[in-house]
């Protein structure tokens, strides 16, 4: 056998020998080799009884022990999603008495109508009140009574009074209908948490609370230097954009999303699992950034209060 002349590589020389270089005793494993070790070492450990028992044993003692510190911290600082039951927090369920169907009676003689005899403070679905949708329904019996002859030689009494009837049956049946439209009872959990939401509105927005709450102290005008505080700027329309608004906004959609994963099958629900973890942190910083600013005010007492947010909605940190 010829001997093998090592050739450099730089000349540009092909190796003439075709026997491969054994390979050093200190050379390292291909990645490959490395790879199958590994799952070769995994193969083993989960075959083996007893290493899977001291996983199990591991897993459920955190599990546990991770119960444990949920549960002293609920006892501590409160539930950090629901807060403490309040009757305000109660009212989200059924949208503050609205999911009922408005009662629509006629009159004894037929002369005026359809009468809505459900209160005003009812909200409807479609941003409607009972005083509108009863106006409307009025009008569109005006628009549909049959024309009488003004020649009263010609007409006929009988076709008149079966007309009559027909136009009232028919009313009374579109306005059966639309009043089911209209009605939160009917409407779907999206339309339910709008009319929720302007109920905070009116609860919480400042263009209501400045007319009962105290504001907050000013500042010393010492303190400034003599430079006097810059005057606002006046509010037009409501109320939408501040921090108790938000907060009150953020409850009401978090009791949706809580309420939705204890039902059967919400634990597989991770989306909306991560959104009502998106939304509780959201309405942590919220409430932290209002309570430096209030101090214990009337606006913060009154939105803690009403809302059942106890501290664990706000200190510490949140994890669910």
């Amino acid at each position: 056998m010829p001997p093998r002349i090592p050739v450099p590589s730089r000349y540009g020389v092909s190796n003439l020998c075709f026997r491969p270089a054994p390979p050093s005793s200190n050379a390292r494993l291909h990645i490959t080799a490395v790879a199958n070790a590994a799952t070769l070492a995994q193969r083993r450990m989960h075959k083996d009884p007893y290493a899977l028992a001291q996983a199990k044993q591991r897993k459920d003692a955190n599990l546990s022990r991770r119960a444990e510190l949920q549960e002293e911290r609920k006892k501590a600082l409160g539930d950090p999603v629901r807060g403490i039951t309040t009757p305000f927090l109660e009212s989200f369920d059924d949208v503050g008495g609205s999911m009922v169907i408005v009662d629509a009676n006629s009159t004894s003689d037929g002369s005026e109508g359809i009468k809505i005899t459900t209160a005003d403070n009812i909200l409807l679905n479609h941003f409607l009140k009972p005083s509108e949708l009863e106006a409307s329904i009025k009008h569109s019996q005006a628009l549909t009574e049959p024309i009488v002859d003004k020649v009263r030689d010609a007409a006929d009494p009988v076709l008149e009074a079966a007309a009559k009837k027909e136009q009232e049956e028919a009313h009374a049946r579109a306005t059966t209908a639309m009043v089911r439209i209209v009605s939160l009872a009917n409407a779907s959990q999206k339309d339910r948490t709008r009319a929720n939401v302007r109920r905070c509105v009116e609860t919480f927005g400042r263009h209501n609370t400045d007319q009962t709450l105290r504001p907050r102290l000013q500042p010393n005008p010492s303190t400034l230097g003599g430079v006097p505080l810059p005057e606002k700027t006046p509010r037009a329309g409501p109320d939408t954009g501040s921090s108790e608004v938000q907060i009150a906004i953020l409850t009401a959609k978090i009791r949706v999303l809580a309420n939705q994963l204890e039902m059967k099958g919400g634990k597989k629900d991770k989306i909306n699992k991560r959104n009502l973890r998106v939304m509780v942190h959201k309405r942590q910083k919220l409430l932290r950034y209002l309570r430096s600013k209030e101090r214990g005010g009337d606006r913060w007492q009154h939105l803690v209060n009403t809302l059942g947010l106890s501290e664990g909605t706000w200190q510490g940190e949140i994890s669910l």
